[in-house]
């Protein structure tokens, strides 16, 4: 079979040509204000609907996903759904009609949905989110964080003081609210799963302020690994490469390099889709990954990394 004529895996598991198993979307310049919504965006993302298949790997599971209305935490959340566990998810308020098409996907998966909206910059929202989020699974055993802030700027003199604080409250000193919130209520066998990026090994230079980030929470979540795992749990880091969220279409790229995205930086010669990020969350979740702590699973099309 030609790469022209494959025609669409019907799960995660079909075996497909990499380079064609999703197309290369080629988006047309486009811009939203910050967050933005997934549902906008052309094309809209794939988050698995139609394609992602449960067999049971989570079942019985309780887990905050955080930036689980759109793109790679909601794929992350609508995965989890049809393993068997029950989810939250976290996101800003103005992402609440993403975030409503979300738990639809979790409850049509038989699962329990707890929708948390907040804002990771607000020091009382983590303790907040895991409350509700244990009140409302009857427990606590998977965190997954998502949620990230990107913005890009052509040159550093454009790098405001506010952006570059604003970038590192959400995506590295969010990140650290939340394990400590969630900490007490984790027991031996859960797991702690981050997300770094491509970019904490070959900064984008219109985005410095979030590959530092980026950087940062691979070298925390490292650390946390170590200090953990005598603890019974496990913690580990997820690195996407170029990815097609609302990210981008936000302020996270320049939009007049939207139509390449993806297809120049990636060997496989396109961006990823959200449903092609969430089996690495699921496996790093699950038993399958028991003897696996610190490490950075790369899912990023065969970018080589250090």
């Amino acid at each position: 079979m030609s790469t022209d004529d494959q025609a669409a895996p019907a799960d995660q598991f079909g075996w497909a040509d990499p380079r064609t198993r999703y197309p290369n979307v080629s988006p047309e310049p486009q811009t939203q204000a910050e967050p933005g919504l997934q549902s906008e965006m052309t094309p809209v993302p794939d988050l698995g609907e139609a394609t992602y298949r449960g067999t049971g790997r989570l079942v019985g599971r309780k887990a905050l996903v955080t930036g689980g209305d759109s793109g790679i935490g909601a794929a992350v959340a609508i995965a989890f759904a049809r393993e068997g566990a029950d989810v939250a998810i976290a996101y800003l308020p103005e992402e609440q009609s993403d975030a409503d098409h979300v738990v639809e996907q979790i409850e049509a998966a038989g699962r329990t949905a707890v929708a948390v909206p907040g804002d990771l910059r607000d020091r009382g929202y983590a303790k907040e989110l895991v409350e509700r989020a244990v009140d409302g699974l009857g427990g606590l055993d998977a965190l997954v964080s998502v949620a990230g802030k990107q913005r890009w700027q052509p040159d550093l003199l454009d790098i405001s003081d506010e952006q570059f604080e604003a970038t590192f409250d959400v995506n590295v000193f969010g990140l650290f609210r939340l394990v400590k919130a969630a900490l007490p209520h984790l027991q031996p066998g859960s797991t702690i799963t981050t997300t770094a990026s491509m970019e904490a090994y070959k900064p984008a230079p219109d985005r410095l302020d979030y590959a530092a980030s980026k950087g940062a929470i691979n070298n925390f979540s490292k650390g946390l690994s170590q200090l953990l795992v005598e603890r019974g749990i496990r913690v580990n880091v997820v690195a996407p490469g170029p990815t097609w969220t609302v990210l981008q279409p936000s302020g996270g790229v320049d939009p007049s390099t939207l139509p390449e995205f993806g297809s120049s930086e990636s060997p496989m010669g396109r961006a990823a889709q959200p449903a092609e990020l969430a089996p690495a969350y699921v496996f790093l979740a699950s038993q399958e990954s028991s003897y696996v702590a610190g490490e950075t699973l790369n899912v990023n099309g065969g970018m080589v990394t250090p």
